[in-house]
């Protein structure tokens, strides 16, 4: 890592709003790096008080690896893609001038770079099938096997290519190609007040190519969910004034109208990739970069984490198919939120539906603004979801509490010396001696601890199993909040 950022700092990358760094680290003015074992693990932490917009990190255009630039100084893979590969998509031109600069080991500019990259990831499209029947979820699991064969799809299209530029065998296999695709891991940008932010495993959004560009340093920022932002302006005051009594500099920075650009970064005409706080932080404080607004499952998708508890989520269940001519509502929008309350729309939707067809018109522009039509209507409704909630519970193979418990096991055996000992103190043998035999093995095996393959399969396991666990309860939530409303209304109705 020092070697790392000593590199960074002669190519100008820098956490002083002046540009410039010393020659042994980039960092120190207002970043150090850090290690939040609960929170992201290695980040940032505010090297000082830090004020909310200011620049944190400045990182130049020579230090962004892009494809523009390693084709830049390969000219045999642009030639190559012009002449015979021009159809290949910007992230599959991207991966592959990653994996030449992979290939190319000390050689390659960006050495130390690549080298503190993650040997692996945790993103969907990595899950096996043990794994990803662990979601139990149809759409989650979907979700899954559709990402996978879609990058495999990419992988086979891309191969002549890397053939052709005679890469070393095991950048060719799709394992590679895989870890290539998690390291860059492209999806549409979020637009985060005027500024574009494209920010997936470690890519950051530039204007110049639809594949965004790997940010050394900047990518070692750990996640912070946008719901966590100031917005109010109540609340934007109170933050204001407890940074002024954190740092007099803030005197000569006008708070106000500048800060309406407080947005987490992106590539200014400076020619350089900017990177601003969020919020406020005190001095030791991990500072975090909001990548846009995403469900868990959408995090696991393309970051490979989970948030215990995030603002974002939604969780879906499946409608009855008349429900979606009645009203034109998106499908995204018919949820339910972490605490167990319907959204609006599904709200809406459901209060037209339970409406007859002969007075829907009459009632529509009610129900669209979103008031109750009456205490029978709603208590249908309730009735109604609650019911559907404890029928989706009811199709899925484990309860909450069985989740649970394989959750601690699943994290005690990840720390364990002695896994066998373990197992036997457990009541999920059974459960775990079908992961064994997926993965060649039995529970006779004899080694105390387990190989590293079976521990970042754990590792999956433990988050497919978080996943279905925080899906069910919320949906237990929403049944209690439907039988919650159910009863005061039942009361409203016989006064």
């Amino acid at each position: 890592m020092e070697a790392l950022l000593r590199w960074a700092a002669e190519l100008g990358v820098s956490d002083s709003p002046s540009s410039t760094s010393s020659s042994s680290s980039c960092l120190g003015h207002s970043l150090v790096v850090a290690d939040f074992p609960d929170a992201g693990g290695r980040g940032f932490a505010a090297a000082r008080d830090l004020r909310r917009g200011e620049l944190v990190l400045r990182v130049p255009r020579a230090a962004l690896l892009t494809s523009d630039r390693v084709m830049a100084d390969d000219p045999e893979i642009a030639s190559c893609i012009a002449a015979r590969h021009p159809r290949l998509s910007s992230v599959q031109r991207l991966i592959v001038c990653l994996l030449a600069e992979v290939g190319k080991g000390k050689s390659s500019s960006w050495y130390l770079y690549l080298s503190q990259l993650p040997s692996y990831y945790t993103v969907l499209a990595t899950f096996n099938d043990f794994e990803i029947e662990a979601l139990q979820v149809d759409d989650a699991i979907w979700i899954a096997q559709k990402s996978l064969s879609a990058i495999r799809s990419e992988w086979e299209d891309a191969t002549p290519l890397m053939q052709g530029l005679k890469f070393k065998p095991k950048l060719l296999i799709f394992k590679t190609w895989l870890w290539a695709f998690a390291t860059i891991c492209l999806f549409k940008a979020s637009e985060v007040s005027s500024v574009h932010l494209k920010v997936s495993s470690r890519t950051l959004h530039v204007a110049w190519d639809d594949a965004g560009c790997l940010c050394p340093v900047g990518d070692l920022f750990n996640y912070a969910a946008p719901d966590d932002d100031i917005s109010s302006e109540e609340e934007n005051r109170e933050e204001v004034t407890k940074c002024q009594q954190k740092n007099e500099m803030l005197e000569e920075v006008k708070f106000g109208r500048s800060s309406e650009r407080l947005s987490d970064g992106g590539y200014e005409d400076s020619e350089a990739y900017c990177l601003y706080a969020r919020k406020c932080y005190t001095k030791g404080e991990q500072v975090l970069l909001g990548y846009g607004t995403y469900t868990n499952l959408e995090l696991l998708e393309h970051y490979g984490f989970l948030l215990a508890e995030n603002p974002n989520e939604k969780t879906y269940i499946q409608l009855d198919l008349d429900l979606y001519s009645v009203g034109t509502w998106p499908t995204d929008s018919l949820y339910i939120h972490p605490s167990g309350n319907p959204s609006f729309a599904l709200l809406c939707l459901l209060r037209l539906w339970m409406t007859p067809a002969n007075h829907r018109k009459a009632f529509s522009h009610q129900i669209y603004s979103g008031s109750m039509l009456s205490v029978e209507n709603e208590l249908e409704i309730m009735k109604w979801l609650g019911s559907k909630c404890v029928e989706t519970l009811q199709k899925l193979p484990t309860t909450v509490e069985s989740d649970e418990s394989l959750l601690s096991f699943l994290q005690k055996l990840q720390n364990s010396t002695n896994w066998r000992v373990d197992v036997d103190q457990s009541s999920l043998g059974e459960e775990f001696g079908v992961f064994l035999r997926f993965h060649g093995l039995d529970l006779n095996y004899t080694e105390s601890h387990l190989p590293v393959r079976l521990l970042r399969s754990l590792e999956r396991w433990e988050l497919a199993v978080r996943w279905r666990c925080t899906y069910k309860r919320t949906l237990v939530k929403c049944i209690f909040h439907c039988k919650r409303l159910i009863h005061e209304l039942s009361l409203q109705q016989n006064q």
